[in-house]
């Protein structure tokens, strides 16, 4: 299948979201979309799928004017669409989930179960993912509803799999098999827009590549004609000097100490701690138990026994209020459902752990407020038409810069980060940086759960790797590698 959009205009309001975008899609290629949060990309594929109306352009499919009413009709001529914010039914089980919409059954309307449990399976196996199909999707982790749709989307007899940050919840290894999966669909004609903001991504598997900004196509290139460097500038107009900006801690007193901290069937006997001023990444596979540790320390699930001190006093953590009361910040993986309410608007988010300091004898001052949340907008560069703007009509990186500046607003003395730049593009992962560097220089404690290794190295001070709810080893800066971090998430020594 081919695919040429040409010119298309979309405004929401007096938003103008794009701007004579041209984007075109060869048989059986991997083209890459890149572009900062809020540049357009999921907009043009939204409206390509027919979830949205363009305003002016065309679009042809192998030749042929075609405009969809929408995505159901774009899946039944073969486009499928994997979305960033993933599209799970929480209380389905898996199965169910699968073949939502695509029921089979048999002529006296009886579903068949078996055919279903047997298709379902074979795509499991072919992405190398085991999940109990009879299992609530809501229970999976985040990457098991990422693979979960993946599965999906290639049981029907799909010519283009448009796939929005598919890696974002991934570990290593699922990565490689979703790519070998990618080249297998490459050789059966499949044509795949692939939009990710992981840059080493992009150059092992994709083609093709379309930059976009501020809702306009930059420049289209083979991926060998073109360079890390040059696709960064197009897309932020202007030079990233450095990845990782560059760190000179200045350690002071230990903000937190965990004692032998277990939860049954999630972690067991962890030890660590956090001094002011310095991050600490923790690093391991999907499942290895690093977000239920952090959930357990924000008071979101109980410990079942160990010790938590802060600032080398035994602290009691029932709940998250309690967590937030002796200044610990919490950014979980999970935005769309956990860090932001999605109908409330950019400054309501913001303010919620914060209330009660902009509230005197009961009466909230709206001028501070504003002023509150008009300085993190600006502090974070979150791009937003107003501060009144529904959170949820917001990009995806601009909504985890939400999400943070509604923790940085506590003036936290620890926080912690769990995947903080998942779905983030490369300019807003350095401002995201930069404000860490900004925090720790503050005396800001920081824990960073992260998948992404180079990030882990780039920006901790020291690692601690988890396998399989234990913690198999710590690694200063200076020794951590890779290889090293690798070997002690898989459990070895």
């Amino acid at each position: 299948m081919q695919i040429q959009m040409k010119g298309i205009h979309k405004a929401f309001g007096s938003n103008q979201v794009l701007s004579g975008v041209d984007f075109d899609l060869r048989e059986g290629e991997v083209h890459a979309l890149m572009g900062e949060n809020g540049a357009g990309k999921s907009t043009l594929m939204n409206i390509l799928t027919g979830l949205h109306a363009r305003d002016e352009g065309t679009i042809l499919i192998d030749g042929e004017e075609t405009y969809f009413a929408n995505p159901k009709e774009a899946e039944r001529r073969g486009i499928a669409f994997i979305h960033q914010e993933l599209n799970v039914w929480p209380d389905m089980t898996v199965l169910e989930n699968m073949f939502i919409g695509r029921e089979i059954s048999s002529r006296w309307g009886l579903l068949k179960s078996n055919e279903m449990k047997t298709l379902a399976n074979e795509q499991f196996k072919k992405l190398s993912v085991d999940i109990p199909l009879g299992v609530e999707a809501g229970e999976c982790s985040v990457g098991q509803q990422q693979m979960i749709e993946i599965a999906k989307a290639l049981l029907t007899d799909t010519k283009v799999i448009i796939m929005d940050e598919p890696t974002s919840a991934l570990t290593e290894r699922e990565i490689q098999k979703l790519f070998e999966v990618i080249a297998s669909l490459k050789k059966d004609g499949v044509s795949i827009v692939y939009i990710s903001h992981r840059m080493e991504e992009i150059f092992t598997i994709c083609d093709r590549i379309t930059v976009m900004r501020d809702g306009r196509t930059v420049d289209t290139k083979d991926i060998p004609e073109t360079s890390f460097d040059e696709v960064v500038k197009k897309m932020v107009g202007r030079e990233l000097t450095e990845r990782y900006p560059a760190r000179t801690p200045s350690l002071g007193k230990t903000v937190l100490e965990v004692k032998n901290a277990s939860r049954k069937g999630m972690f067991e006997n962890v030890s660590f701690q956090v001094r002011a001023g310095e991050i600490v990444g923790f690093s391991g596979l999907m499942g290895s138990g690093r977000t239920e540790m952090m959930r357990a320390l924000f008071g979101l699930d109980r410990l079942d026994s160990g010790e938590i001190s802060v600032f080398g006093k035994k602290a009691v953590i029932r709940k998250p209020a309690d967590a937030v009361k002796l200044g610990i910040g919490f950014i979980t993986e999970d935005r769309k459902d956990e860090g932001l309410v999605l109908d409330f608007s950019v400054r309501e988010n913001m303010v919620l752990p914060s209330l009660k300091s902009f509230t005197s004898k009961g009466l909230l001052s709206a001028q501070s407020e504003k002023a509150f949340v008009d300085a993190l907008i600006k502090r974070l560069q979150i791009k937003t038409h107003t501060s009144e703007t529904s959170a949820g009509n917001l990009s995806g990186g601009n909504q985890q810069k939400v999400v943070i500046a509604k923790w940085v607003g506590i003036g936290p003395k620890l926080l912690i980060l769990d995947e903080p730049t998942r779905g983030v593009d490369v300019g807003a992962k350095r401002e995201i940086y930069q404000l860490m560097n900004e925090l720790t220089g503050h005396g800001v404690a920081i824990i960073m759960v992260s998948s992404e290794l180079p990030e882990v190295l780039g920006m901790s001070d020291r690692i601690v790797v988890v396998h399989e709810g234990r913690i198999t080893g710590e690694l200063s800066k200076e020794e951590a590698t890779q290889e090293k971090i690798m070997t002690l998430a898989t459990g070895g020594q």
